[in-house]
């Protein structure tokens, strides 16, 4: 089985939701849609599912033109933040109604219904109605019903943002383990990039409706395309500095410096954008050849094994992430240092030129 979009678009009343999209993906995979709030993620879900049209551009299903085909006559099961169930129904027929409605056999359908419910941590609760459940509760009810469809085409919106953190992590283990058992095409929604690391398989980045980078997702990680995909693939977003290469040395801000290594020696003299993620950036210098950076702190955030300092260096607004719990002062200064094998370089127009040597080397 196989999805493939073909210049794909959405325009509404002018406005473009989608930018032309090409896309494949493959039975058996699980491809997460991974950007902020309204990068286009709900949208093209909506257009992979036959729920809207494209305004240009083919879909098709294992070589099959789909695009004007309803999404009711299509093998697709959909999941979303804001879980639907069936309030009159128990949970059990909720779990069950897809295989109703396909015809399956009670033998067939209480086996696929036990199995997801069990999976779901939901046996038990099988003869309550969705209302007498917790909002969690409700939301794995609305997965295992999705589940259970075998639909080729599995859809996930961001269906985990309103479980308690250790069931999340827990089924965030759980359901790429599930999805390769079950053979279909499963596309899952998420704003976080952690979430889309511990899911593996392929992301998509996107930023403004449109697809920045799409392949195995540690490679996306390791090595954005642009400065763009690279924001969006770091949480919090990566931060950037401006950089001179000259000669052999590379010269960062208002005077650091690290030899133009590897692939560094053969780039043209000129005006680059370095960018580093957050937890590279350290308050105690590590490594000899580390660089030290004077900021100005101006918030702190503790997560309780970690935290965030945000910071002013020269009128740009950075954020580290630091590990252990600090006592810093606030509106203080704050040397930083960072280590030369994290960072990466961009050209003026945002392409990467050089991805960071420790990317470089995994």
């Amino acid at each position: 089985m196989t999805l493939k979009l073909e210049g794909v678009s959405k325009i509404v009343q002018g406005q473009v939701h989608i930018h032309p999209t090409d896309l494949t993906l493959e039975n058996g995979t699980m491809n997460v849609l991974l950007g902020p709030t309204s990068a286009g993620k709900t949208s093209l879900m909506r257009l992979m599912a036959g729920l809207d049209a494209p305004t240009r551009g083919r879909i098709y299903w294992n070589g099959t033109d789909v695009t004007g085909i309803r999404v009711q006559d299509r093998g697709v099961a959909m999941v979303y933040q804001q879980f639907i169930n069936y309030p009159s129904m128990s949970v059990y027929d909720n779990i069950a109604s897809p295989l109703k409605l396909l015809g399956k056999s009670k033998v067939e359908i209480d086996q696929s219904v036990q199995k997801a419910a069990a999976l779901m941590k939901l046996d038990g609760m099988l003869d309550r109605k969705p209302l007498e459940l917790s909002g969690g509760q409700q939301q794995r009810c609305a997965l295992a019903r999705a589940l259970v469809k075998d639909a080729g085409l599995v859809l996930l919106d961001e269906p985990l943002a309103n479980l308690d953190y250790k069931l999340r992590e827990e089924l965030r283990i759980e359901i790429p383990k599930i999805f390769e058992e079950a053979g279909s095409i499963f596309v899952y929604a998420t704003t976080e990039p952690e979430e889309a690391l511990l899911l593996g398989g392929n992301t998509a980045t996107l930023w403004q409706g449109r697809v920045t980078q799409f392949g195995p997702t540690p490679e996306v990680y390791r090595r954005p395309t642009d400065a763009t995909t690279a924001r969006v693939f770091s949480d919090p977003p990566m931060n950037f500095l401006d950089v001179t290469k000259t000669g052999a040395k590379l010269i960062f801000g208002t005077g650091q410096s690290a030899p133009a290594t590897g692939l560094l020696a053969g780039l043209p003299d000129g005006r680059y954008t370095a960018g580093f993620r957050p937890n590279h950036l350290e308050i105690n210098k590590h490594v000899e050849s580390a660089m030290r950076f004077d900021t100005l702190l101006r918030v702190t955030e503790l997560t309780g094994s970690e935290t965030f300092v945000h910071l002013d260096h020269d009128g740009a607004r950075w954020v580290g992430l630091i590990h252990g719990v600090h006592k810093l002062a606030i509106g203080a200064p704050l040397p930083v240092y960072l280590d030369p094998a994290h960072v990466y370089i961009f050209d003026p127009d945002g392409a990467l030129v050089a991805p960071a040597g420790y990317a470089a080397a995994a």
